[in-house]
């Protein structure tokens, strides 16, 4: 089948109808563009010559053609590709008249070509609309022979191409690989060919080709790492080919999975490599290979980049929970940026004036990059933290965290400024400013399940359970050690808010084997405080005691630092309540009252009032207030849970109404209808009346002479249109809507 353009169309026909006469023309146009087709059927034509191929003819057949075209009245149609152009051909051509100009098809010739407007656009971009890759497009062992006699130097270029190589590489070769077809005018190698190139050349030759292609550009020190990514797998050795794998990792640097693999090529071709491919693993996520290569570095005498190797342990042993021997390596590591951070981790780990040592360390020597500016910051915020100002901390913090975004999406961290930045935002309120650093972070994708974890701990917080969930989703199940105990302490503290006292059975397996296998250090105690509350829900504090005391240990090792020692507290202190240690509990209410700040005024203040709520002295106001504290430093749902108990406590039923409009307003819903019947149905208000009597679900079905079934039945339905979070809170809402309308009940 022919399918020309409007104008070519027009000039075949009139060779053909003999309309234009003599004939002397060229078709030139590279492999593929239908040169043959176009000759064949001008066989009709009377008195014209063909010829094609005839960039293949010898110089005696170009001189015998010249001689025919002598005589003037002698017809010649002539079809070559554009290169090779012998001195014969060129004269030749330059005795013809014009041109029939062939042109690949547009999407519309495609599609006739094809008999099909579906496969029309996929085939078009992948042939680029040259006549004879649309043909092969459905059976691409037509472009063998075009391949077969390509000579090396052809296929080189056509490889060179395939990689994005510009055409420099291989000197020479571009007219002759523009002319097989296979090429853009761009020099960009049609999808088709690149598939043709893989499919039906052999594998040796490809292999052999292409690593000619990367020892040139090893000269030429260009990038190497297109050309190289083909050959992994092909068990290729020696030193120039080590080095190609070896330079490509270092191109892959974005590709933390690709240059690992690179990595161990190199290796596996007869590299010295150590702590670069141990980087490359643990930033893959594979700590424990990661540890594995890193050690056999450290472990061996005069190695060259134990250093780094010491670097990358302690990084992914920081991943690992494992914050004690982290700081032990980065301080052995001695260089700038691992003593800023093994000043983090001694933090971390209670031993300040070492950390302190360490932070002067990382201010001496090295060029003033943005990292070590970064993480020299990172380490003077974690230590402010402890000893200064909260505010002071968190700025320096944030800081630390904007320097680094630009550089922070190659760079291999034990923990990123965001993430401590949000630690220190959350132990103080700040909430709201911990979740944009930790957005953009994950933009970057730094440490991008960490900062998913903190955000949903964030919406965890403020009672957005949805968001919360969605972010520890998110987060997968492919977890290190870190952020594992962060995703349980997520899954216990959702189960808790909803009090889902199966769900919290259920995930307290896990939370007791996290328990077991992380460490306490000062950046944990987020995961940990919800695992005390836990635990006494379940019955289980001892379990969690000796960690708990480790904790606190760490706490006076520090000096017991308001900032970090409040939340401990906090959670502290509704475990003494749930385990009903009123002793405990205002200890631990004497305790948050230490700190200095907004904050801190609230946390104790609120403190105060549920020691108080526990006593059955409810001060409507005093609690509101202290509500409404805990709701404005991002403690959302504790907020709602303070006025939710004081409700259910108190005797004054206007009381009890204001403080359950003030939990359902903090937990973000509308405030109580008035009461009346209109909220309940008459068997409802029947099945609310015998509820708040104490009477089982079998006891009211027996009363009602219905189903233990339906009365739970009815109480989900209450439950639901009242929006009680909770049963005490549903007991409260319906005495509201029950009790008369006095002062007291």
């Amino acid at each position: 089948m022919i399918l020309l353009d409007e104008p070519t169309e027009r000039l075949r026909a009139a060779i053909v109808t003999g309309e234009l006469a003599p004939v002397r023309l060229a078709i030139v146009a590279p492999g593929g563009y239908g040169k043959t087709a176009v000759l064949e059927d001008l066989a009709r034509a009377e008195g014209v010559r063909l010829v094609d191929d005839a960039h293949l003819l010898g110089e005696a057949e170009l001189a015998e053609l010249l001689r025919y075209l002598d005589d003037e009245q002698a017809g010649l149609v002539i079809a070559a590709r554009p290169y090779p152009r012998p001195e014969g051909l060129s004269q030749v051509l330059g005795r013809l008249r014009g041109q029939i100009v062939l042109r690949p098809f547009d999407l519309a010739r495609t599609a006739k070509f094809l008999g099909s407007e579906e496969r029309a656009e996929a085939v078009y971009a992948e042939t680029g609309g040259v006549p004879g890759l649309v043909r092969a497009a459905g059976e691409l062992t037509l472009l063998r022979h075009e391949l077969d006699q390509a000579g090396d130097d052809v296929v080189r270029f056509l490889l060179a191409a395939e990689a994005g190589m510009g055409p420099d590489l291989v000197h020479g070769q571009i007219e002759v690989a523009h002319a097989t077809g296979l090429v853009a005018g761009d020099g960009r190698l049609l999808p088709i060919a690149a598939r043709a190139l893989r499919e039906l050349i052999p594998r040796d030759r490809q292999t052999a080709l292409r690593r000619q292609l990367v020892e040139m550009q090893l000269e030429r020190e260009g990038p190497v790492l297109p050309l190289v990514r083909p050959l992994l797998g092909a068990g290729l050795t020696g030193t120039e080919i080590g080095a190609a794998f070896e330079a490509a990792a270092e191109e892959a640097a974005a590709e933390p999975a690709l240059a690992a693999k690179l990595y161990e090529a190199a290796v596996k071709a007869g590299r010295r490599i150590g702590a670069q491919w141990a980087e490359a693993v643990a930033r893959t996520g594979d700590f424990d290979e990661a540890l594995r290569l890193a050690d056999d570095v450290i472990a061996t005498e005069g190695a060259p980049d134990r250093a780094d190797a010491a670097r990358v342990a302690a990084t992914a042993l920081a991943h690992r929970g494992q914050l004690a021997r982290s700081a032990e390596l980065f301080q052995w590591s001695d260089t700038g940026d691992s003593s800023c951070f093994a000043a983090i981790a001694l933090t971390g780990t209670g031993r300040l004036e070492e950390a302190g040592e360490s932070l002067e360390k990382c201010r001496a020597g090295g060029p003033p990059t943005l990292l070590s500016g970064a993480v020299s910051a990172t380490a003077r915020g974690v230590l402010e933290s402890v000893t200064g100002q909260p505010a002071m901390a968190l700025s320096t913090l944030v800081r630390a965290a904007e320097m680094l975004e630009p550089v922070s999406a190659r760079l291999l961290l034990p923990d990123s400024p965001a993430a401590l930045a949000a630690l220190v935002a959350l132990h103080s309120g700040e909430a709201v400013i911990a979740e944009p650093l930790l957005e953009r972070a994950i933009e970057t994708g730094t440490l991008v399940t960490r900062h998913r974890l903190l955000r949903a701990w964030i919406a965890m917080l403020r009672g957005d359970e949805e968001a919360a969930s969605e972010g520890l989703r998110a987060a997968g199940d492919d977890l290190s050690p870190r952020d594992w105990l962060f995703a349980v302490g997520l899954r216990v503290g959702l189960a808790r808010r909803a009090s889902d006292l199966t769900a919290l059975r259920r995930i307290w397996g896990q939370a007791r084997e996290v328990v077991m296998r992380h460490p306490v250090d000062l950046f944990t105690f987020l995961p940990f405080g919800e695992f005390e509350v836990a635990a006494a829900r379940l019955g289980e504090r001892a379990r969690l005691a000796p960690h708990l005391r480790q904790a606190r240990q760490l706490l006076a090792a520090l000096g017991n630092p308001p900032l970090w020692a409040t939340a401990l507290h906090w959670s502290g202190l509704h475990a003494a309540i749930l385990d009903e240690r009123p002793d405990e509990a205002a200890e631990h209410a004497g305790a948050l009252a230490a700190g200095v700040g907004p904050y801190f005024e609230v946390m104790a203040e609120a403190a105060g009032c549920w020691l108080k709520v526990l006593s059955g002295d409810v001060e409507p106001e005093a609690v509101e207030a202290a509500a409404r504290g805990l709701h404005g430093v991002g403690l959302c749902w504790d907020g709602a849970r303070l006025a939710g108990q004081a409700a259910i406590r108190t005797s004054d039923r206007k009381a009890m109404v204001t403080l359950l409009d003030c939990a359902r307003v903090l937990q973000g819903r509308e405030p109580t209808v008035a009461p009346g019947p209109a909220r309940l149905s008459d068997r409802e208000r029947q099945v609310a009346e015998l509820v708040l009597a104490g009477l089982t679900y079998k006891q009211i079905g027996d009363r009602l002479f219905i189903s233990a079934k339906t009365v739970e039945h009815h109480v989900a339905r209450m439950r639901h249109r009242i929006g009680a979070g909770s049963r005490s809170e549903l007991l409260a809402e319906l005495r509201a809507e029950l009790e008369p309308d006095q002062g007291t009940i």
